[in-house]
């Protein structure tokens, strides 16, 4: 976790503004990327115009590019298996009792029902390699001072955003607040982060609120109730052949 308290001063030249962008944004993403493993506990709130719905489960990962979740409750789902092994994504379904490797067709369909995709957890972009950004203003939020990054993609990266906006906290580097746009320039969604908390040293949002704009009512709510970090995990909890046994 960083302790350095980074002094955010007035600079005179877009130069500097956007090399003080890059090092907050490094910051920021290294007290994710930094993190060789984890287990986690958390329940995911699915809001609809008409209903809602709660699931809790529990994870493993490695790195950014192995995860794995079983589904604890409810009874109807309970025991089913979504593992990412790098750009693979892989589910077993007890119910029937099998095993299925999901096919590109089938990557932008929505993850166990929320308003994120299949392509959305294994897709990840670099926000440091694949975009430009500058500070662009001051904010604060739930009491917290924030800077306002504003990134916007390089024209050979493989992104699907035309725009992110993105509120970084002064203090921690936790990024409370992002804001989508599409190529036309125009905000899809927003994604908050809430409820902060320390979570084996790293102070981190509890909470991840998903919001779509084009869906008047949805939202989707993540909430991490235990997150453990750089502890050792067995290598089989990421093989499409041992999912069934995951509990």
């Amino acid at each position: 976790m960083h302790k350095l308290l980074l002094i955010f001063l007035l600079f005179s030249t877009f130069n500097i503004c956007a090399q003080d962008a890059n090092e907050i944004l490094k910051k920021s993403e290294e007290k994710i990327t930094g993190i060789k493993s984890s287990y986690q506990e958390m329940m995911i709130k699915i809001v609809r115009p008409k209903w809602s719905k709660e699931m809790t489960m529990k994870g493993w990962s490695i790195g950014e590019d192995y995860f794995t979740s079983v589904v604890l409750s409810p009874a109807k789902e309970k025991g089913i298996v979504f593992l990412k092994r790098e750009n693979e994504v892989w589910n077993y379904i007890p119910s029937i009792e099998r095993t299925i490797k999901l096919p590109p067709s089938m990557m932008m369909q929505n993850w166990m029902g929320t308003d994120f995709t299949n392509d959305d957890l294994v897709q990840r972009s670099s926000i440091i390699k694949d975009y430009s950004n500058s500070v662009i203003g001051e904010e604060t939020i739930d009491g917290l001072d924030c800077w306002i990054i504003e990134l916007i993609p390089n024209e050979d990266a493989a992104v699907v955003w035309g725009k992110l906006i993105m509120w970084i906290d002064k203090k921690d580097y936790m990024q409370l607040k992002t804001q989508f746009f599409d190529e036309y320039d125009e905000m899809v969604s927003i994604m908050t982060g809430k409820s902060i908390k320390s979570f084996d040293g790293k102070k981190l949002p509890a909470i991840i609120e998903f919001v779509p704009l084009d869906k008047e009512g949805n939202k989707t709510i993540v909430e991490r109730l235990v997150w453990k970090f750089d502890i050792n995990i067995n290598e089989r909890f990421f093989l499409p052949n041992y999912m069934k046994n995951l509990r």
